[in-house]
């Protein structure tokens, strides 16, 4: 039930940010920055419907419509319905991520995890992706981030809708593997429980980075390797706070999380290099993780995140984090080449 054997690398590109996520982002530079990833050898991609009420499904698969479908893996989501009809995109009800996308299309969303609402929306994916399949389709946030104390009752629905479809899916070869994408960990540790159905994979963002790692590495990645469940790690940069931005958790960053980025900047600069790279490789580092999937809005943070990968980073600098108790004392670090 892996998705190793899926994925072309360990670094693919996570497309919210071409949703207009934060700002509104020009045609031409959501293009040219996919068109970036592609050049430098990016070949997996994650995009879903809740990404600017479609806008990033439709600028990714404008771009990728003209290189070979064989050539690339690709992933969406279900769970939300984009609807011809129109509403105030500042307006909706995303939970703790309020405004996060509105910037994109003014077309009105429907959350729906039903049987018949996930096949409609694998259908609406596939045309504005401009493609005949997708290779991995992940269930989109059924957590408490976007139903608060009501986020058992959107799992069940998914577990009774959702899940079983995808696994039939998954049956008739028609997408070659499924998951939960989410921003928590609880939903992920609910699935493993579950008898059935099997996920293949997890998606799963801001919970397995240098800033917050300690409940996933305690018990959801220890379940997850005994039933050979993968994780994709989103958000490998918190937000944008671990690459210079100043978002965590889509929101502005509290001052204690920027306390802390600053002193991990502080032992990055000891040991010269990158806090990016710090980031993006301590993700990568455990043995559960498949791929992380930073996102861009620029064709420059594409090669960024390619040198962050590279670059060499020394015992040391590990050893620093643990010693002043920055990251978990069990949590696994790359190994200085």
């Amino acid at each position: 039930m892996s998705i190793t054997h899926l994925l072309p690398g360990r670094l693919g590109f996570g497309t919210a940010p071409l949703g207009n996520m934060f700002r509104a982002i020009p045609d031409e530079e959501a293009a040219a920055t996919v068109a970036a990833a592609w050049d430098q050898g990016i070949r997996y991609f994650d995009t879903a419907p809740f990404y600017g009420a479609g806008l990033s499904e439709i600028r990714l698969g404008d771009v990728l419509a003209q290189h070979p479908r064989d050539d690339y893996v690709l992933s969406t989501k279900v769970g939300r319905v984009v609807l011809n009809e129109t509403e105030d995109p500042a307006g909706r009800d995303l939970g703790e991520k309020g405004g996060l996308f509105e910037h994109g299309r003014p077309n009105k969303m429907v959350n729906d995890y039903t049987a018949d609402a996930t096949l409609r929306s694998i259908e609406d994916s596939l045309k504005r992706l401009r493609t005949d399949r997708l290779d991995i389709v992940w269930v989109h946030d059924v957590a408490q981030d976007f139903y608060g104390d009501e986020w058992l009752a959107a799992y069940e629905s998914a577990r009774t809708g959702a899940f079983r479809v995808l696994t039939r899916l998954r049956e008739e070869g028609v997408i070659k593997a499924w998951g939960l994408g989410v921003n928590r960990v609880e939903p992920l540790e609910l699935t493993l429980d579950l008898d059935e159905p099997r996920p293949d994979a997890f998606l799963l963002a801001g919970r397995y980075t240098l800033l917050d790692h300690d409940r996933a590495l305690q018990r959801l990645l220890p379940a997850a390797a005994e039933h050979d469940v993968d994780l994709v790690v989103g958000g490998p940069y918190s937000s944008g706070i671990l690459a210079g931005g100043a978002h965590f958790e889509y929101q502005k960053a509290p001052a204690e999380i920027v306390t802390k980025v600053e002193r991990i900047k502080a032992l990055a600069r000891q040991h010269s290099i990158g806090i990016k790279a710090a980031a993006l490789q301590f993700a990568l580092a455990h043995p559960a993780t498949a791929a992380a999937i930073p996102g861009a809005t620029r064709p420059s943070r594409i090669a960024e995140d390619l040198a962050a990968l590279d670059e060499r980073i020394p015992a040391a600098f590990w050893t620093a984090l643990r010693d002043e108790k920055l990251i978990s004392a069990e949590a696994p670090v790359p190994t200085a080449v």
